[in-house]
């Protein structure tokens, strides 16, 4: 077989896998957590109760931001999602900054949030860096597993 033969031949087998894939039909949505086996509970439960018995020091904040989340509306949730996945998205250093803003807007009113908002656009990245110094996030201890 030829070396242009193979890569036709290579290329017809792509094709027909991708044209197989669209075909497909989309995976069936999961069911609601009361119509989950007990084996899938049990494997989404088990890291978190891992997590709680490692880390019995955590355990009042991991407590707090269950009630939260419980107090929250389905849009709060919503938005709350989002953060995360965009925070999840961001690099280290824009990690280290949202963290600095956040800790620092937590205290402020709704409208001195905006002005901090609209000043943070405008600040070059060594005026960034000056004020991520001047307010920098307490950090937390390393978990046991890295002491």
């Amino acid at each position: 077989m030829t070396s242009r033969t193979a890569r036709l031949l290579f290329l017809g087998l792509l094709l027909a896998s991708a044209q197989a894939l669209a075909q497909s039909p989309p995976p069936a949505p999961l069911p609601a957590w009361e119509q989950l086996t007990p084996q899938q509970r049990e494997a989404l439960i088990a890291p978190l109760r891992d997590r709680w018995n490692r880390e019995p020091e955590d355990r009042p904040r991991m407590m707090e931001r269950a009630r939260r989340w419980q107090a929250m509306s389905p849009e709060q949730r919503a938005q709350a999602r989002h953060g995360m996945k965009r925070f999840e998205g961001m690099s280290p250093e824009q990690r280290r900054q949202a963290r600095a803003l956040y800790g620092r807007m937590k205290g402020l009113t709704p409208e001195q949030r905006t002005a901090l908002r609209d000043q943070w656009k405008k600040m070059t990245p060594e005026q960034r860096e000056a004020w991520m110094q001047e307010h920098a996030p307490r950090r937390r201890p390393p978990p046991p597993a890295e002491r």
